[in-house]
């Protein structure tokens, strides 16, 4: 299988980095900086699974229509982030062949219709990660905690497909933990609920989880989010199995925790958010439905008012 990975970031870097490590055929499609970063010190993963250095195949964007006519690509995954989604869809087209799968593993939902439109629904398939990652000031790769999973499958009911089983092969080869699913959309909608409620309560109160269960009404504060979340997957068709729900609220609720999401990181850094895409797609996917969604409107708000004075 022929991997075409955009980025070398954070999650892409590490993900593409295991799989070339152990000899998938792998390529970045990266910037020329990157590129020229890359060519001098190959790419450097510092992981509690284990650090690597070791030189990588990668490809800039003038470059890319030359490398694709002389070997097409068989899966080109993306992993960038929701506000980088059109130009980063406008970079991968170039490597979409008939035969080229997409696997998106961004956060959220939103993407897909996008994705659809511009390369077709058989073409994308389904996908989520679970890691915590990022590119440091040198370029290496930072993996900051042990988790570090795909997730994938087909979004219609087939089964597991010829090119689900390729990919969960290469991750095997790769040693990367993995999920090769019948059922990838309620794979999506647990993580979805879950990651919607993590960053709307700690970004609206700005704070870690384990503030906020330490202050007046946290518990109750935390558990209403997250409820507003689920009740819009059972409107979807997409319900959260109880055991599920029981794990997303330990998570939640855990007393002491550090745990924020990623989304309160970046607007401590003062980055750009995925508000957008997650808290403002699930707050109107429950208005869709007639659903009151109060917290969920609170921390939308408050996200826009972050964008409007980063912007401003």
């Amino acid at each position: 299988m022929r991997i075409l990975i955009l980025g070398a970031g954070g999650t892409g870097g590490y993900f593409g980095g295991r799989l070339a490590q152990a000899g998938v055929d792998v390529t970045f499609l990266v910037r020329p900086a990157r590129a020229d970063q890359l060519q001098r010190d190959g790419l450097v993963i510092r992981s509690p699974l284990g650090d690597a250095a070791f030189p990588v195949q990668h490809v800039t964007a003038d470059a890319l229509p030359a490398l694709v006519a002389g070997h097409p690509f068989d899966l080109v995954v993306l992993s960038c982030k929701a506000y980088d989604l059109d130009s980063s869809i406008e970079a991968i087209a170039p490597a979409v062949g008939p035969r080229t799968s997409v696997l998106p593993i961004l956060n959220g939902l939103r993407h897909y219709a996008a994705l659809d439109a511009r390369f077709g629904r058989d073409a994308v398939m389904g996908g989520l990660c679970f890691i915590s990652a990022a590119k440091d000031a040198d370029g290496a790769v930072l993996h900051l905690a042990k988790p570090a999973r795909l997730t994938f499958g087909e979004r219609d009911d087939v089964g597991l497909s010829a090119r689900v089983l390729a990919f969960a092969a290469a991750c095997v080869q790769g040693g990367v933990d993995h999920l090769a699913s019948e059922d990838i959309r309620q794979e999506q909608w647990v993580k979805y609920t879950f990651l919607t409620a993590l960053a709307a309560a700690t970004c609206l109160r700005r704070a870690d989880i384990g503030t906020i269960m330490g202050s007046e009404g946290g518990e109750d504060f935390l558990r209403a989010l997250y409820a507003e979340c689920v009740a819009v997957a059972e409107a979807s068709g997409e319900p959260i199995p109880a055991s599920a729900q029981e794990t997303a609220l330990a998570a939640l609720t855990q007393p002491g925790s550090a745990l924020k999401a990623s989304m309160l990181r970046d607007l401590e850094a003062g980055q750009q958010v995925e508000a957008d895409h997650i808290v403002g797609d699930m707050l109107a996917r429950a208005r869709g439905f007639g659903q009151d969604a109060p917290l969920l409107a609170q921390a939308f708000g408050s996200l826009q008012a972050y964008q409007a004075q980063r912007a401003g």
